[in-house]
C-alpha cells in the first residue's frame, strides 16, 4: 500500500485539470486538500437527473402506491441509505483509501473479491448504462437528433470527466450543482401544481410500498461502496461528524425532493404515449420549462456516470490485477465506459422495467455487504486496522461466509422480481419485496458470531 513512484506526494494536490496518478494507494497528506461541506453537492448532483425521478414514477405508476404512500416510502428507503452513507464516508479522511479497500477489513484482500466485482459491475457498467439511457433521451427530445449520437455525446462527456479523476470530478459536481439545483426546484415546483397528490393509488398496499421502499434503498444506498472514495483526500483531521452529515444530507435531500417530483408527475395523466419516459416527465411543461428540464436531465446524468466510472475503476483495482501503468486508474475508466456504452445501446429499447429489476437487485448485493461492514467496524471499534489492508494473507471467510449466506438465502426465499418470485412472495404476495432487510440481518448476525473467530479479533471477542 506505499505510495508508489508515478503517485509522488504533492505532485496532485488540488490540481483539477490534470490526470490522477496511481490507483488505490493511500492519499498522501501533502495532496489531501478540501472541506467536508464540499461533500453535500457532492453527492447532491449526481442525485439531480432522471434516473432519481423515475423511482418516484415507479412508485405510483408500477407499484401501485399513492402519491403520499409513495413519498412515505421514498423518505424511508432514503433515510436508511443516506444514513449508512454518512457512516461510511466518515472514515475516508483517516484512512485515504477508497471504501473498497476500507472493506478489506471486514472481508479480507481475497473475500472482497467478491464485492469489489459486484461493484465493478454495477457502477462501472450497470449504473453507466441506465444513466447514459436517461441522458441520451433527455438530449434526443431537446434536439431531435437521432438517439445515437445523443448517447455518445453523453458518454463521451461522462468518460472524460471521469479520465481525469478525482479533482476534475468534484469540480464538475460543485460548479453543475447550482444550474441543476435551481431547474430543479422549477420544475418540481410546476409539476406540484399539475399533480393530483390526494389521488388514491392503485391498490399496491403493503407490497407495494415495501417494494418501493426497496428501490428507493436500492437507489440511495447504490452510492455506498463508493462513499469513501470522496473523503479520502480530505484532510486526516476533518471531523467526521461534519463529513457524514454533509454526505448524507446531500444525497437524501436531493433524492427525496426528486423522488417525489416523479410521484407527482406520475399522478398528473394525459401524456399519452410518449416517445420516452423523460418525454413523458416533461410533456405537460410548457416549452421553455421542458428545454431547460431536459438539458438538466442530459447533465445530471453527466454528474451521476462521472461517480460512476471513476468509483468503478477504483473498485476494479481492488480485484488485485496489476496494470504497470502511471494512469492505470484513468485507463480503467476508459474501459469501464466503452464497455457500459455498449450496454447502455442495446438497452435503449426496455428502459422502464430493467431499470425497475436493476435497483432491486442493487440492494440484495449491497445489504448483505453493508451488514459486514458495518459489524466489523462494531467489533474492531478501537483497534487500529490501517496494515491489515494491504495484507494479502487475509482470506476473510468470515465476511465472505456471511455475505454469500445473507444474500443467496435472502434472494432464494424473498426475491420478487419480474423473472423471479421467491416463494415467500409467491405464496404471500402482500409482503412486496424484504430482501434486502432479511439479507442484512442474516450477514451482520452472522458476522457478529464468525467475526470473533478470525485472527486478528479471536482475543477482542
Amino acid at each position: 500500500m506505499a505510495t508508489t513512484a508515478e503517485a509522488q506526494p504533492g505532485r496532485y494536490g488540488d490540481k483539477v485539470v490534470a490526470v490522477e496518478p496511481g490507483g488505490i494507494e493511500p492519499v498522501a497528506a501533502a495532496d489531501k486538500h478540501g472541506r467536508p461541506r464540499q461533500l453535500f453537492w457532492t453527492w447532491s448532483s449526481p442525485n439531480l437527473e432522471f434516473a432519481t425521478i423515475f423511482v418516484g414514477v415507479l412508485g405510483v405508476s408500477a407499484f401501485g402506491l399513492s402519491f403520499w404512500q409513495t413519498l412515505l416510502a421514498a423518505v424511508l428507503g432514503n433515510a436508511l441509505g443516506a444514513l449508512s452513507h454518512g457512516i461510511l464516508s466518515a472514515r475516508g479522511p483517516r484512512h485515504g483509501v477508497p471504501q473498497m479497500v476500507l472493506s478489506r477489513l471486514g472481508f479480507g484482500y481475497w473475500g472482497n473479491l467478491v464485492p469489489a466485482a459486484l461493484m465493478s459491475v454495477t457502477a462501472g457498467i450497470g449504473w453507466f448504462a441506465v444513466n447514459s439511457v436517461s441522458g441520451a433521451f433527455a438530449l434526443n427530445t431537446l434536439t431531435g437528433l437521432p438517439v445515437l449520437p445523443c448517447l455518445i455525446i453523453i458518454v463521451a462527456l461522462q468518460i472524460g470527466i471521469a479520465f481525469f479523476g478525482h479533482n476534475l470530478v468534484q469540480a464538475y459536481e460543485k460548479y453543475i450543482f447550482g444550474v441543476l439545483a435551481v431547474i430543479f426546484l422549477i420544475a418540481t415546483v410546476f409539476t406540484f401544481a399539475k399533480a393530483h397528490p390526494a389521488a388514491p393509488g392503485g391498490g399496491g398496499g403493503v407490497g407495494g410500498f415495501l417494494l418501493t421502499t426497496g428501490a428507493a434503498f436500492g437507489y440511495a444506498a447504490g452510492w455506498n461502496p463508493y462513499a469513501a472514495d470522496y473523503t479520502r483526500y480530505l484532510p486526516a483531521i476533518a471531523r467526521g461528524r461534519a463529513v457524514g452529515w454533509s454526505a448524507g444530507l446531500g444525497l437524501f435531500v436531493s433524492c427525496t425532493v426528486l423522488m417525489a417530483a416523479g410521484a407527482a408527475s406520475a399522478t398528473i395523466g394525459g401524456t399519452g404515449a410518449a416517445a420516452s419516459p423523460t418525454a413523458a416527465f416533461t410533456g405537460h411543461m410548457p416549452g421553455w420549462l421542458s428545454a431547460i428540464t431536459l438539458l438538466a436531465i442530459a447533465l445530471g446524468a453527466v454528474a451521476a456516470n462521472a461517480l460512476n466510472v471513476y468509483s468503478g475503476a477504483l473498485a476494479f483495482l481492488c480485484l488485485g490485477i496489476r496494470l504497470p501503468l502511471a494512469w492505470r486508474r484513468a485507463i480503467v475508466a476508459l474501459g469501464f465506459g466503452a464497455i457500459g456504452f455498449v450496454l447502455a445501446w442495446a438497452g435503449l429499447s426496455d428502459a422502464g422495467e430493467a431499470y425497475e429489476n436493476f435497483l432491486l437487485v442493487i440492494s440484495y448485493w449491497i445489504s448483505p455487504w453493508l451488514a459486514v461492514v458495518f459489524a466489523d467496524q462494531y467489533l474492531r471499534r478501537g483497534r487500529a486496522a490501517d496494515t491489515l489492508l494491504a495484507d494479502r494473507s487475509r482470506r476473510g471467510w468470515a465476511g465472505l461466509v456471511s455475505f454469500l449466506v445473507g444474500a443467496v438465502v435472502s434472494i432464494v426465499f424473498f426475491a420478487n422480481q419480474s423473472l423471479y418470485t421467491a416463494p415467500v412472495p409467491k405464496a404471500v404476495p402482500a409482503i412486496g419485496d424484504v430482501t434486502f432487510f432479511v439479507g442484512f440481518v442474516l450477514a451482520g448476525g452472522l458476522y457478529l458470531l464468525l467475526g470473533p473467530r478470525t485472527r486478528e479479533l479471536r482475543r477482542r471477542a
